[in-house]
């Protein structure tokens, strides 16, 4: 069993920046990835970035590369995504997810996490 509990949503300016952190206990192993997903009212859920938690190899959607950032801090068993130049289209619930696929393809589908946070929302106004 993970436990994953999100924080560091808000309500942002567009052009502004947040962090998101993910706590995460329990079977927190070294095969494990950490991921963070998004839903905007009215749409999927959407895949913004992935973490391993060994040796900390990030993985992006291809239009959340460049402005967001991913990692890890496995002395905290924490994960962040930093997130800048937000815009509008950004304002969603963003989710903390953990998986043990090894599978980098499946790693964007919402299907492939066993384990969700609670969420965190961030508001981007324009």
């Amino acid at each position: 069993q993970v436990r994953l509990v999100e924080s560091g949503g808000g309500l942002v300016q567009a052009g502004g920046s947040l962090r998101l952190s993910c706590a995460a206990s329990g079977r927190t192993t070294s095969s494990s990835v950490l991921g963070w997903v998004r839903q905007s009212p009215r749409k999927e859920r959407e895949f913004v970035a992935a973490v391993t938690w060994s040796a900390g190899v990030t993985y992006y959607a291809d239009s959340m590369k460049g402005r967001f950032i991913i990692s890890r801090d496995s002395t905290k068993n924490t994960v962040y995504l930093q997130m800048n130049s937000l815009k509008s289209e950004d304002t969603a619930v963003y989710f903390c997810a953990a998986t043990y696929s090894t599978s980098v393809i499946a790693w964007e589908r919402s299907e492939t996490y066993d384990y969700w946070g609670q969420g965190t929302q961030v508001t981007v106004s324009s």
